[in-house]
């Protein structure tokens, strides 16, 4: 028999309503702007380590808002925030669901340093005020060499290995940098959040150069193609509007169902979502 019952009980829910009305009230206090994206898009990220969903006859269900916003803040929108649903192929499990709730935000002048000030402040609203520490890639897998399968599987274990805790993971490799300016040659403004063992957030201090964003695209591709998976073209645009100017600024991803674990004692994702 089909369950037809919510995953998540009305206590759950109503916490989860509640915590939202904080991240908003956050946000709100500090004048971000929220935005709503739209789900479906022709185009979706050549990240060799995320798989789109397709929607045949319509394009993609989007795996993250960060293109669009990023058209919005080319545009002239000022600091601004989206929390909304996005969508995975392939996963599965107590941490992972094809459709998950992101709070993705980006603000305007600030560095991967400053926002992780305010990562930090928001999530001590939701879960309350704690020490935070801080660990380089290196250190937290024990050096960089190695093939990118490797690596990741020596980062998954290390935030496991860590315990409980809430720690911000700095200074990725230049090869991981994703959509991060680089520091210099070998470290990308990039940061992940840690709590208990969980991955919770990634930021970047942002790519604002075209070419260079063409660049990853490629290599994007090349891995894509070693792996044997589907090739995606760039989407055209967010390079246009690349090439017209993202003004400078920093931006993080948070996992708002793996948080809401956190917050109400959970240990299945599924738990703090209502279907």
């Amino acid at each position: 028999m089909t369950p037809w019952r919510p995953g998540a009980d009305l206590t759950t829910l109503r916490a989860r309503a509640e915590i939202l009305t904080q991240i908003r009230t956050f946000f709100a206090q500090r004048e971000v702007l929220e935005v709503q994206i739209p789900v479906l898009s022709s185009s979706t990220v050549t990240d060799p380590d995320v798989e789109s969903i397709q929607v045949p006859g319509h394009g993609y269900l989007q795996t993250s808002p960060e293109y669009y916003m990023k058209r919005l803040l080319a545009a002239g929108a000022p600091s601004i925030y989206s929390l909304g649903q996005v969508f995975r192929q392939d996963e599965q499990g107590s941490r992972h669901n094809p459709e998950f709730t992101m709070l993705e935000w980006y603000r305007l002048g600030l560095d991967d340093g400053e926002l992780i000030q305010e990562v930090a402040g928001l999530v001590d609203v939701v879960l309350g005020e704690a020490a935070y520490a801080s660990v380089t890639y290196a250190a937290l897998v024990g050096g960089v060499a190695g093939e990118r399968a490797e690596l990741d599987l020596r980062f998954a274990q290390a935030c496991d290995a860590l315990g409980p805790g809430r720690f911000f993971v700095t200074d990725y490799p230049a090869d991981r940098a994703a959509l991060a300016r680089l520091k210099d040659s070998d470290r990308a403004a990039r940061f992940e959040l840690i709590i208990d063992g969980i991955e919770i957030a990634n930021g970047y201090w942002e790519l604002t150069d075209a070419d260079e964003h063409v660049r990853r695209f490629a290599e994007d591709a090349t891995l894509r193609a070693k792996r044997g998976l589907v090739s995606h073209v760039p989407d055209e645009h967010f390079l246009q509007a690349l090439r017209h100017g993202l003004p400078d600024c920093a931006g993080v991803a948070l996992g708002l169902d793996r948080l809401l674990m956190l917050a109400l004692g959970k240990t299945h994702i599924k738990q703090t979502q209502t279907f």
